[in-house]
């Protein structure tokens, strides 16, 4: 048997229910919030664009590791955001990195919808 790939427009749809799970005051994502997430410093040295590069369609480079990073924005990387659990597992890793906490639906919605106006 094969898993079913979820579509990058699946895993926002599934944050987006999450989202107003998580709070009455959700209205919709927003690509410019995530893009000022996505490059901000969130207390510590790093940001999500330390390892993944300003640049999203480009390829990264682990911070700590020097390990390469295939591009994070789905129209560099087909791959991205087409499996639920390497969302959850990699969200849940970079976001304790980064902000010493698990983000938010919001946060994690806000971001996808920023990579998913990033076209090559």
């Amino acid at each position: 048997l094969f898993a079913i790939a979820e579509t990058p427009a699946d895993i926002r749809s599934a944050l987006d229910a999450q989202a107003r799970r998580a709070s009455s005051a959700f209205t919709a994502f927003s690509a410019e919030r995530g893009q000022r997430f996505f490059t901000a410093k969130h207390g510590g040295d790093w940001s999500c664009a330390t390892c993944h590069t300003p640049d999203p369609l480009a390829t990264g480079r682990h911070a700590s590791t020097g390990k390469g990073i295939a591009p994070l924005a789905p129209a560099a990387n087909p791959e991205r955001f087409t499996d639920a659990a390497k969302v959850e597992k990699w969200f849940r890793r970079n976001c304790n990195d980064v902000l010493a906490r698990e983000c938010s639906p919001a946060e994690k919605g806000d971001i996808v919808a920023y990579l998913l106006t990033l076209k090559k």
